[in-house]
C-alpha cells in the first residue's frame, strides 16, 4: 500500500463534483482510472430509466486463481453541499475546509478500492476474480443500484464499503423502509362566520396521529412524520392536508403492522368527523439479516482477525446499496471504513483507517474459497 498515493487519489476524486443526479463527470474519470489499471469496464444503460447523471459502472479484475468471484461496491454520488470540495489534512486526518462535506461518504471507499487494485498490480498478488460495482443515486433512494441488471455480476456475494465507524465493524442487518403519503380532505368554510359548516382536515389528522405511536416503537422499529402541508388561509377551515412520513424496521411484519394501525386511525377519525383520506405507501428498501454462518460474515470475521481487529456486527437503522444486493439474492455485508460525521461540513476520515480498509479488502480476497457453492444465508 502507498499512503501518499491513497491520499492523492482521494483528493482527486472528491475535487470532481458528483452531487446526486450530476454524477457524469466523476463516473467518466473513474472509468478511465479503472481501465488504466487493467480492468474490464462495463457500463449499463440504467440512466435511461433512472434519469440520473450516469449509469452504473461495473469493473472486473480477472485474477489468476480458481476461486469464487467476489464483488465490492461503493456509490459515486454525494449529498449537498458537495461542490468545490477542498481537502485538508491535520494530524493524519482528512477534512474539508469546512464549507462543504468531505465526501468520504463514499469516495473514501472508492479510493480504497483503487488503492487495493494498485497494490495487487504493483506486487503481482495472485487472486481470484474480483468485481467492482459503482452506483449513482444512492443518497436519494438507492436508485442506481435498484436499476442495476444483477446478471452483470458473477459473484454470489460481496461487500459494500459504506459504513461509519472503525474498520472491523459491519452491518449484518438493515431495515425494511416504507415511506407514506396521507392526503386528508375535509370541507372548507369561513372559520369566523360558520365554522360548523366545515370539516377540518387538521382535526381529522390530529385525532388520527394522537392515537398512533411514533418515534422509537421498539429496539429495531421507528416511525416518523417528516412533513405536513395544508390550508388555504388563516380564516378558512382547512380543507386539504398532506402528511408525509416513514416507518422502518428490521421486521417487515412490524413495519406493515404500523401501517395497518395508521390506516385504522384515519378510518376512525374520518368516521367521527367526516371527510376522507387516501394513504399511499412506497417501499423504499428491503431489509435483510445476514446469518452468522453466511459467507460474507464468516470471511469478514477471519479477514478482520488477520489484520489485527475484531469483527463487530451492527444492526443499522438506515439503508444502503447493500439492501438492494441482498434483496436480489446476493448476500452483502456493509463494512465500516472509518469516516465520521457524514452529511455535515464536519465530516472527516483518518488516513490510518483508510489504509486499514485496504488491508481488510485484500484479506477478504485472500480468504475467498475455491470455486464451489457458497452459503449466502440471508433472511
Amino acid at each position: 500500500m502507498n499512503k501518499q498515493r491513497l491520499i492523492d487519489t482521494f483528493t482527486e476524486l472528491v475535487e470532481v463534483d458528483s452531487v446526486s443526479g450530476k454524477e457524469g463527470a466523476f463516473v467518466q474519470l473513474l472509468s478511465q482510472k479503472l481501465s488504466t489499471l487493467g480492468l474490464v469496464v462495463i457500463e449499463d444503460d440504467s440512466m435511461t430509466t433512472t434519469k440520473l447523471g450516469s449509469n452504473n459502472l461495473i469493473a472486473k479484475h480477472k485474477g489468476n486463481l480458481d476461486k469464487q468471484p467476489i464483488f465490492f461496491s461503493c456509490h459515486v454520488d454525494t449529498v449537498e453541499p458537495g461542490e468545490g470540495i477542498k481537502v485538508i489534512e491535520k494530524n493524519g486526518v482528512l477534512y474539508s475546509k469546512g464549507e462543504t462535506i468531505l465526501a468520504a461518504d463514499n469516495k473514501a471507499g472508492i479510493a480504497i478500492l483503487l488503492e487495493m487494485i494498485e497494490t495487487i498490480n504493483e506486487h503481482k498478488i495472485e487472486t481470484g476474480p474480483i468485481e467492482f460495482v459503482f452506483s449513482p443515486g444512492e443518497e436519494i433512494g438507492l436508485i442506481g443500484a435498484a436499476a442495476l441488471d444483477m446478471s452483470l455480476i458473477d459473484s454470489a456475494f460481496g461487500y459494500v464499503l459504506d459504513n461509519s465507524g472503525a474498520v472491523g465493524n459491519g452491518i449484518v442487518a438493515s431495515p425494511f423502509l416504507y415511506m407514506f403519503d396521507i392526503e386528508v380532505t375535509g370541507k372548507a368554510a369561513h372559520a369566523g362566520l360558520e365554522p360548523e359548516k366545515g370539516i377540518s382536515a387538521f382535526t381529522i389528522a390530529q385525532n388520527a396521529l394522537e392515537t398512533t405511536p411514533f418515534g422509537r416503537l421498539d429496539e429495531h422499529t421507528t416511525a416518523n412524520i417528516g412533513k405536513i402541508n395544508g390550508g388555504a388561509g388563516i380564516n378558512v377551515v382547512m380543507e386539504h392536508l398532506m402528511i408525509q412520513g416513514e416507518v422502518r424496521s428490521i421486521s417487515d411484519e412490524k413495519a406493515r403492522d404500523f401501517l395497518t394501525t395508521l390506516e385504522e386511525a384515519f378510518n376512525n377519525a374520518t368516521s367521527q368527523y367526516g371527510g376522507t383520506f387516501t394513504l399511499s405507501v412506497d417501499q423504499k428498501a428491503t431489509g435483510f439479516h445476514l446469518a452468522d454462518d453466511s459467507d460474507p460474515v464468516k470471511i469478514a470475521k477471519t479477514a478482520t482477525a488477520k489484520i489485527g481487529r475484531t469483527f463487530t456486527p451492527e444492526i443499522s437503522g438506515g439503508g444502503s446499496d447493500a439492501n438492494i444486493f441482498n434483496a436480489h439474492g446476493k448476500p452483502t455485508l456493509n463494512l465500516s471504513i472509518g469516516y465520521e460525521e457524514i452529511h455535515t461540513v464536519n465530516e472527516y476520515i483518518p488516513v490510518a483507517e483508510m489504509l486499514k480498509t485496504v488491508e481488510l479488502a485484500l484479506a477478504i480476497v485472500a480468504e475467498m474459497p475455491n470455486a464451489a457453492t457458497s452459503n449466502g444465508s440471508v433472511k
